[in-house]
């Protein structure tokens, strides 16, 4: 399985942004996918993450309101649209992926079996 991240780059304060998870390799009704992100100096954090047919959700708090995630199960992609963006939000993000038949979300780094390279988001002025 292999996951590609794009969408990322610099943007001002209160911009938006959207990033892509293009998977392939198999069936993105297959797994549960997460996002994350990484600042310098900083552990991986979990930001968001979905379920298999892309009825539940989860955020970490400081983007609640701010970002929504979102699957396209036909194309093989995932989405993570970013608005209100602020400097605090810089951060490489990964997306990731997990093998389950739960349709479940799951929350953290540990549970992911396949991760993306990342893509660099900059807030900024």
């Amino acid at each position: 399985l292999q996951l590609v991240e794009s969408g990322g780059g610099l943007v001002q304060p209160g911009g938006s942004l959207r990033l892509s998870c293009v998977v392939s390799g198999e069936s993105l009704d297959y797994y549960a996918i997460g996002w994350f992100r990484q600042a310098p100096g900083k552990e991986r954090e979990g930001v968001s993450c979905i379920n298999n047919s892309g009825g539940r959700t989860k955020y970490t708090d400081s983007v609640k309101g701010r970002f929504t995630i979102s699957r396209d199960n036909a194309k093989n992609t995932v989405y993570l649209q970013m608005n209100s963006l602020r400097p605090e939000d810089t951060a490489v993000y990964y997306c990731a992926a997990r093998g389950s038949n739960l349709d479940v979300t799951y929350w953290g780094t540990n549970w992911y079996d396949y991760w993306g390279q990342g893509t660099q988001v900059t807030v900024s002025s």
